[in-house]
């Protein structure tokens, strides 16, 4: 959806509008937020972006509606990431650095990671995969993962 916010100078926005191809396309969004997979190459299949629809930079700039609904939103897609993954969590990444648009990284963590690969060590799965010192993860897999998630959102869709 392009909010009234829009900004073209913006990546987040110019994704959120649909500019920008997404591979599996949008998972879910409302008129507050989206969600879709990360883009290739991918380091995990299931590595879920989180996006807020307004440009805005972060929590601390949420207006009411935002605020209210991130938590409960957040926690339902994560709850949903693990079901359709097998992960037992979800790591939830925001720096708000690279891009002044509040977007998260939904990282599913396996059961069967190296422990070299967990908690900070996330970041290091990104950067080896964005330099092509690692193998991506199967864009099949990543399609496959996100018409999943796709699937249990729509039945079992996030709190408004």
């Amino acid at each position: 959806m392009k909010h009234s916010s829009y900004t073209a100078q913006c990546g987040v926005c110019k994704q959120n509008a649909g500019e920008v191809d997404i591979p599996g396309g949008v998972i879910w969004e409302n008129s507050n937020w989206l969600v879709r997979h990360g883009p290739p190459p991918s380091p995990l299949v299931g590595w879920t972006m989180f996006h807020a629809q307004r440009h805005v930079q972060g929590p601390a700039h949420f207006n009411d509606a935002e605020a209210a609904q991130f938590g409960p939103v957040l926690r339902h897609v994560s709850s949903a990431i693990e079901q359709v993954t097998g992960a037992p969590r979800v790591y939830f990444v925001a720096f708000g650095e690279s891009v002044p648009h509040m977007h998260a990284h939904l990282i599913p963590r396996y059961a069967d990671m190296p422990q070299a690969d967990v908690a900070f060590g996330v970041a290091d799965i990104l950067r080896s995969t964005a330099k092509g010192e690692r193998a991506a993860a199967d864009p099949a897999k990543a399609l496959d993962f996100a018409a999943k998630l796709k699937a249990f959102l729509i039945k079992n869709p996030p709190p408004k």
